[in-house]
């Protein structure tokens, strides 16, 4: 097992790392900005190294002084949770190339998954279902005769990352030739990363995940599904696990499929397939992130799984916790009970523009079935120069109307004080009539009003 862990990240996922890597007897290094001083990652780390300025190029996303500070502290692993480097497979390979252990898949995996377009090459290859789509579009002309072919609608896509960065939907030939400089400088500005690809869209899906653990050496699990269609401009507001749209078939099915795929294909790590459910016509293969994702403790709270711990072991080189994980008959686990998360971010609940300043109180929900991962506290200055995510309420109960209840009761009981939040916006979300019978999709925000 490693002796100490450098945590390449900030805010609640640092913690929720350095909380995994303390129960393992593991040492951790937190880095931080100048702004992020008195976060609570460097409170709770063993050591702690600043590595720039505010602004992330100069900090969270600057290799070399994230390498300086784990040669300085003697760090063998680096885990970087989710977004910055976390799949920044150049950052995984001079890890290697320095002998730390990077926390995650190889770099080989991550250019095989990570890249939209080579990811749809290995799903049609291992047998995931895939939508109609393109391979890298060289420039306007030939997005316009490739979507003719594929048939408009379409999405248009970033090939090199997600978050909605970079995706336009395209009706006509007019739309892709207004949207395509747009998309491209976008997916450069994100990604350094300019390729674009098109498949088909789909007008009202909802987005499926499925959790699967591997060790690269043919063991592998499918930790269930996770419904996460409430979404605005692409990026996932709410989730909860299981899926209601899932029907006991083709959950069998899909298991099956993912960890074929997989198996054949060697992974190793945490990693998340995405999907989208188009109605009766079945789960369509969108991409994988080969993180940690957001939302795991949903996953976590109705599987008995540490997500996270068991990823760091993996990474070791040892074998699971539980032993009968590395499941031979490749049934679907069974859910326990149903969890729901709300992201609370620092923005306004309306306009969504982001509220980041001084928190003059906090309180955090409590009681049976909740979780609060967070990593703010009342006189903790919220910087403009990150994401806006605060804290991340999970709720759990024996069935999906316990874990809403909970919920309720938990946006109620929480107080973030000084800033605006969207606490008001998942309110009317779990209150919707929609929401609360299970008809939701991708456009559910839109059709709330």
């Amino acid at each position: 097992m490693f002796k100490k862990v450098l945590i390449a990240n900030r805010g609640e996922i640092a913690l929720r790392i350095i909380r995994a890597c303390h129960e393992l007897g593991i040492a951790t290094v937190a880095v931080h900005s100048d702004v992020d001083a008195g976060a609570l990652h460097v409170r709770f780390a063993d050591e702690a190294v600043c590595i720039g300025p505010g602004p992330a190029r100069q900090s969270y996303l600057h290799m070399p002084a994230i390498m300086a500070a784990a040669e300085i502290t003697g760090a063998d692993a680096i885990h970087p949770g989710y977004g910055f480097l976390s799949e920044n497979a150049e950052f995984a390979a001079i890890c290697r190339q320095c002998g730390l252990s990077f926390i995650g898949p190889t770099p080989e995996d991550m250019r095989r998954w990570g890249d939209k377009v080579t990811a749809r090459e290995s799903a049609k290859l291992y047998g995931l279902p895939l939508l109609p789509g393109t391979d890298v579009l060289r420039d306007v002309d030939h997005a316009v005769s490739e979507s003719q072919r594929v048939g408009y609608p379409v999405m248009l896509k970033a090939s090199g990352g997600g978050g909605g960065r970079g995706m336009k939907i395209i009706r006509s030939a007019e739309d892709m030739r207004r949207a395509y400089p747009q998309a491209q400088q976008e997916a450069l500005a994100a990604f350094k990363n300019g390729n674009l690809y098109c498949e088909r869209f789909v007008e009202e899906p909802r987005h499926i995940e499925f959790q699967v653990l591997a060790d690269g050496d043919g063991n592998a699990v499918v930790l269930g599904e996770r419904e996460c269609s409430i979404q605005r401009r692409h990026q996932k507001l709410l989730e909860e696990a299981p899926s209601i749209a899932l029907s006991a078939e083709l959950r069998v099915s899909m298991t099956k499929t993912i960890l074929h795929a997989i198996r054949e294909s060697g992974y190793r790590s945490l990693g998340t397939l995405e999907f989208l459910l188009d109605g009766d016509r079945g789960l369509y293969f969108m991409e994988m992130n080969t993180r940690v994702q957001v939302e795991h403790p949903v996953t976590e709270l109705v599987t008995g799984v540490d997500l996270v711990a068991e990823q760091i072991r993996i990474a070791a080189g040892e074998a699971p916790t539980f032993p009968d994980l590395w499941k031979r008959d490749d049934d679907p686990i069974v859910a326990r009970g149903h969890a729901i998360e709300c992201r609370i971010n620092a923005e306004d609940p309306v306009s969504f523009a982001p509220w980041p300043g001084l928190i003059t109180e906090y309180n955090p929900p409590g009681g049976t079935g909740i979780r609060v991962d967070s990593g703010v506290y009342g006189g903790f200055r919220v910087p403009g120069e990150y994401d806006s995510m605060l804290a991340k309420i999970i709720t759990h109960g024996r069935n999906r109307p316990e874990a809403i209840a909970r919920m309720k009761r938990a946006l109620a009981e929480t107080i973030i004080g000084g800033i605006r939040t969207n606490i008001p916006l998942h309110q009317r979300i779990i209150t919707h009539p929609d929401y609360v019978s299970g008809n939701v999709s991708t456009r559910f925000l839109e059709r709330m009003g």
